[in-house]
């Protein structure tokens, strides 16, 4: 008898895609520090990474950027999805994105937020998560 798993069809008789694998992605941390330096590339503002790996479970990475302007943060936001992707990664969600004063793009272990400059002073994630290990992510880029 044959032990593998047949993916079941889903409710419109289609067979789902499978799941693609993160195992073959680079590190989070190089993910972290790809998308900083396009968030700089795209003139964001205080371009931060924290290192979460040590606090909580949820997630290993921050990236923390503000844009100037709704355009500006879409644009941020829209850039680094596009690198993500070139690094075989897949955004598994985006919230904020219409009122574009808070984008956080969800890649698994990896967390980008993308604010206003009034909401990013507003919230202080940096000073919310301040046990966290900040990175020196130009330095880890090269």
């Amino acid at each position: 008898m044959n032990n593998v798993a047949t993916p079941m069809p889903i409710s419109n008789g289609a067979i789902p895609a499978p799941i693609a694998s993160r195992a073959n992605l680079p590190s989070g941390l190089h993910r972290a520090c790809l998308a900083a330096k396009v968030a700089r590339e795209n003139k964001g503002d205080k371009v931060e990474v924290f290192d979460l790996r040590d606090i909580t479970t949820e997630f290993d990475f921050f990236v923390l950027a503000t844009g100037a302007s709704r355009r500006q943060v879409h644009t941020i936001v829209e850039e680094v999805d596009a690198a993500m992707r070139a690094a075989g990664d897949t955004r598994m969600g985006v919230n904020g994105y219409e009122a574009s004063k808070w984008v956080v793009q969800d890649y698994g272990d990896v967390m980008v937020h993308v604010f206003d400059p009034d909401t990013r002073d507003y919230y202080r994630l940096d000073e919310v998560w301040a046990d966290a290990k900040p990175v020196d992510w130009e330095k880890e880029i090269d």
